[in-house]
């Protein structure tokens, strides 16, 4: 008898487990976010720690692996820095997850792009309003877009100029310095040491893109994501949609990039590792011009990749244009 009551007692314990499952189930389909079923990827930069793991550091959240990088290069050790999306996502659309739900609640800081660039960032934070949260290219001179639906909206890709890319880098040390004072001077010196890798760096890609002729300097991708880079370096943006969308490549812009390339005689074109290079290829076939591969913009590559840091980033895709443009 006493065994029977025993089991009675778990089948019961059981079911209550299954309807508070149930509830929370249909609580976070209520909420705010709309969110992806697949299944998440691996990032080296985007897995949630542990609570053991924390060891009261702040967690700071930041909308992209670019961002991550950049931001983890600030905080060194005194922080743990995740991406909320992960390596290979195209960051215009993404639709959050539940488990980006539970990292968001449990942060500390969340830092974003803004420039309209995160779509789904005003929905994702109304679920955690009481989470701080900064926009990274606040101070930046935005470029806007001449063109579509976007016109006189900012070109959300900042941090594509290594000179913006200082401004960010800024951004974030103050940011984290506010959420803990306690390691503000170890920010201001990563910041301060981190800043010195990206000059280096801007100054090595200038003198790489001067090996081209000016009237030769073109970079012809399928979104356009360049614009504050070609600015820096003196380059001739071409592209097929301004910015990434849900509808990507009407006949009339691709048409538009095909005269181009055979007025000006660009021999390389190229596209983006986040995006379909379909449209891109048809440029290819009515031009002849050849297929240089991708560029990194909005996603950095996994950690034995090509571009697993943002300076790698950067240095990738100018040599992959100068080879593009030198054949």
């Amino acid at each position: 008898m006493e065994s029977k009551l025993s089991l009675i007692q778990s089948l019961m314990s059981f079911k209550c487990y299954q309807a508070i499952l149930a509830t929370l189930v249909f609580a976070v389909s209520l909420s705010g976010c709309s969110f992806s079923t697949t299944s998440p990827q691996t990032s080296n930069i985007a897995n949630a720690p542990s609570t053991s793991n924390r060891k009261d550091k702040k967690v700071i959240l930041t909308t992209f692996t670019v961002l991550a990088d950049m931001t983890q290069n600030v905080a060194g050790d005194k922080a743990i820095v995740e991406s909320i999306t992960k390596v290979g996502a195209e960051i215009h659309g993404y639709e959050p997850t539940p488990s980006d739900l539970r990292r968001g609640q449990s942060a500390d800081l969340i830092l974003d792009n803004g420039m309209n660039l995160e779509r789904w960032a005003d929905r994702f934070y109304n679920s955690f309003p009481k989470v701080d949260r900064l926009t990274l290219s606040k101070g930046i001179q935005p470029i806007n877009i001449a063109e579509d639906s976007y016109q006189g909206k900012p070109n959300p890709h900042a941090w594509m100029s290594p000179q913006n890319a200082l401004i960010y880098v800024e951004n974030i040390r103050k940011a984290l310095s506010k959420a803990d004072p306690v390691n503000a001077a170890t920010y201001a010196a990563n910041a301060k040491a981190y800043s010195q890798q990206i000059q280096a760096i801007d100054t090595k890609l200038k003198q790489t893109i001067s090996t081209i002729p000016p009237d030769q300097r073109y970079i012809v991708s399928c979104e356009g994501a360049f614009s504050y880079l070609a600015r820096d370096y003196g380059l001739k943006e071409v592209y097929i949609w301004p910015v990434n969308a849900e509808q990507q490549a009407t006949p009339k812009q691709v048409e538009k990039v095909i005269e181009t390339v055979k007025a000006k005689k660009i021999p390389t074109v190229f596209c983006e590792s986040t995006v379909s290079d379909k449209a891109m290829q048809q440029v290819v076939n009515e031009t002849g011009a050849k297929y240089g591969g991708v560029f990194y913009v909005d996603s950095l590559s996994p950690p034995d990749g090509l571009t697993p840091t943002y300076l790698k980033l950067l240095e990738y895709n100018v040599n992959t244009l100068i080879k593009g443009l030198q054949k």
